[in-house]
């Protein structure tokens, strides 16, 4: 593609801050280096992307205030990882994850298994577990 022909969506999530590198053609057929900072398509797509790992984030967040799920999924979904990526983190197995998102479970769980669930997120055991905390922020 020629160099005047590389997108530059001004409507991009990074807002204009972020450029990607491409190669285009300048006049004479030569290769050169050009920014762009995004192009329509992919800004849709990324905007879909994001507005499903939000929703997911949500619904997690009010399942764990209903008490159907625990702290786990929330935080899980909001660090956009899956039960088997945090169980090969916390050195255990994707099922055990997936029980310890159930409240009765993740009640029983001893203070070093919440240290490595929390450790995973990078996060205290004490944010893991407050539950008090969701309930005042809206994520």
């Amino acid at each position: 593609m020629n160099k005047e022909q590389v997108p530059q969506d001004q409507e991009n999530l990074n807002e204009g801050k972020l450029a990607k590198l491409y190669y285009a053609t300048d006049d004479k057929g030569h290769y050169v280096k050009v920014n762009s900072i995004g192009w329509e398509p992919e800004t849709v797509a990324m905007q879909q992307a994001w507005e499903v790992v939000n929703d997911e984030v949500r619904e997690a967040r009010e399942k764990v205030i209903a008490g159907k799920a625990s702290p786990l999924l929330y935080f899980i979904k909001k660090n956009i990882m899956t039960p088997s990526l945090v169980a090969s983190y916390a050195g255990t197995i994707s099922i055990i994850v997936r029980l310890h998102c159930r409240p009765f479970f993740f009640r029983r769980l001893s203070m070093r298994r919440l240290e490595k669930y929390a450790y995973t997120f990078r996060i205290t055991v004490e944010e893991l577990t407050d539950i008090e905390r969701l309930k005042q922020h809206d994520h």
